[in-house]
């Protein structure tokens, strides 16, 4: 997205970083393994890396801690340096750095983040108190850019119709997915014979970190009960893991003696279309996901999605029955049932899957850009089109 935004001509763009961890390679607590990504993260714009005070190679917090953001903001000759600042967050230290210096130096500032208003529980106490952060939090911006519908409640909920809002569409790179599935398609023999999968048998695809909240489990026990009523007499299908962390040992024990599950362990996001390309059906049966991008790469495959009503991009991307199904989280009979029609059903995981292609292709980086334009516009009283506009991104 940051590539495609510095694209245009008439916004410069330049993006902070508080760390470098991403680039080095890391050890990512949910999928339990070193990674290091197999994409280019730093092509394609202006950046720089913010000089650290605290750096241990984790997002919290309390990490990282930059300095030097004041005098980055702010020119020689102590006018701002920008004519806008995007915040990428708002519960880390740097971020709040960030935000009072741009408002000190009068930069207007824009907030985007994943939240949403389905949160886990919390106390009277912890609601007042959040509520109390919003006040003063208001007070530093100057408009948000939701992600989303649920996103977009989440910040109504709490500025009510005081702060601008510009839908910023939480998008993946369309045009990579298709193209990189697309191209998965010439190798689908060599990957079936890497996994040893048989031809005319469904392969039904959960790829995501094998963490507890991500229920592969109700996934593995849906998949049980599909084998055990199944009312077909075709082949019966795959399931296919892509992923590890911390409940890949438990899975795989539910999991003995099922001959049609593979487990894959972790793959680099390079890897995933060749998974893609082998699916009928994806199924997401998280807990507490905010949006869920996975879902948005396997739509751009073409394919069928299925996603518990706990994923947070259902409402913009998914219409139960069109381009897959909703079911409510936790409900195995239903994800069950959800599967029994997908799979069983002639010719309805294809037309699901063309329906979720065209859906995802009007919800990406072009509408993202579409609304930063607007927020450019209407924050710096300037048209964006017809001048050059500094604009600094804090991603912490």
């Amino acid at each position: 997205m940051l590539r495609r935004i510095a694209k245009e001509p008439d916004i410069d763009l330049t993006v902070l970083f508080g760390s470098d961890f991403s680039v080095r390679g890391y050890q990512d607590k949910g999928f339990g393994v070193a990674v290091k990504w197999d994409v280019p993260l730093l092509d394609g714009y202006q950046y720089e890396f913010l000089p650290a005070l605290r750096d241990n190679a984790t997002q919290s917090v309390t990490s990282p801690i930059s300095r030097g953001i004041v005098g980055r903001l702010r020119s020689r000759d102590g006018n701002p340096a920008y004519d806008l600042l995007w915040v990428h967050g708002y519960s880390t230290v740097n971020c709040m750095q960030g935000m009072l210096a741009a408002k000190a130096l009068g930069i207007p500032v824009l907030l985007r983040a994943e939240s949403w208003l389905r949160d886990r529980s919390r106390s009277g106490l912890r609601l007042r108190a959040k509520g109390a952060f919003f006040a003063g939090l208001e007070r530093m911006i100057d408009g948000v850019l939701p992600i989303g519908t649920l996103n977009r409640e989440y910040w109504q909920n709490y500025f009510g119709d005081r702060v601008p809002l510009f839908n910023m569409p939480y998008a993946v790179d369309n045009e990579f997915f298709q193209k990189k599935s697309r191209d998965a398609a010439a190798g689908r023999g060599e990957m079936m014979a890497e996994l040893k999968l048989e031809a005319g048998r469904r392969v039904i695809l959960f790829a995501s970190k094998l963490q507890h909240r991500k229920h592969c489990d109700h996934l593995l026990e849906a998949y049980k009960r599909l084998l055990a009523n199944r009312a077909s007499n075709d082949p019966a299908p795959y399931l296919v893991i892509v992923g590890d962390g911390e409940a890949r040992a438990e899975l795989e024990t539910a999991a003995k003696g099922l001959e049609g599950v593979r487990f894959c362990g972790f793959r680099n996001q390079s890897e995933l279309p060749r998974f893609f390309d082998l699916a009928s059906v994806f199924v997401l049966p998280s807990r507490h996901e905010p949006w869920g991008l996975i879902v948005n790469e396997v739509m751009n495959a073409g394919r069928a999605v299925i996603v518990s009503d706990d994923v947070g991009c259902h409402p913009d991307l998914l219409t139960n029955g069109v381009e897959g199904f909703v079911y409510p989280v936790g409900d195995i009979g239903a994800l069950t049932e959800a599967l029994q029609q997908v799979v069983e059903t002639p010719g309805l995981a294809k037309q699901m899957g063309e329906n979720a292609l065209t859906r995802i292709s009007g919800w990406g980086f072009e509408q993202d850009v579409a609304g930063l334009r607007q927020a450019i516009a209407a924050l710096t009283k300037k048209i964006a089109a017809e001048h050059v506009v500094q604009n600094v991104i804090d991603i912490w």
